[in-house]
């Protein structure tokens, strides 16, 4: 979670990871994952947010914080 602290972000989706030089594109349900997580919060609260904010179902909103905690992992920041 540390890591995830570093990252910079904008409102693109461009996110900067000073620690490897890394870059990385999110879409904008990505960088509302990404700041909650940054911000400390549970997978259910981030998927209640999120079905809030797009209108997706909750269902729908646990796999995307889920997969989107998978790509994470993936590229080494989770």
């Amino acid at each position: 979670m540390q890591r995830l602290s570093h990252l910079a972000l904008n409102d693109e989706g461009f996110v900067f990871d000073p620690t490897t030089g890394d870059s990385f594109q999110v879409s904008q349900t990505g960088l509302a994952i990404l700041g909650a997580l940054r911000d400390g919060k549970g997978d259910d609260e981030i998927a209640q947010s999120l079905v809030k904010k797009y209108e997706v179902t909750l269902e729908d909103a646990k796999r995307d914080v889920a997969d989107f905690r998978g790509q994470l992992k993936t590229v080494g920041l989770a």
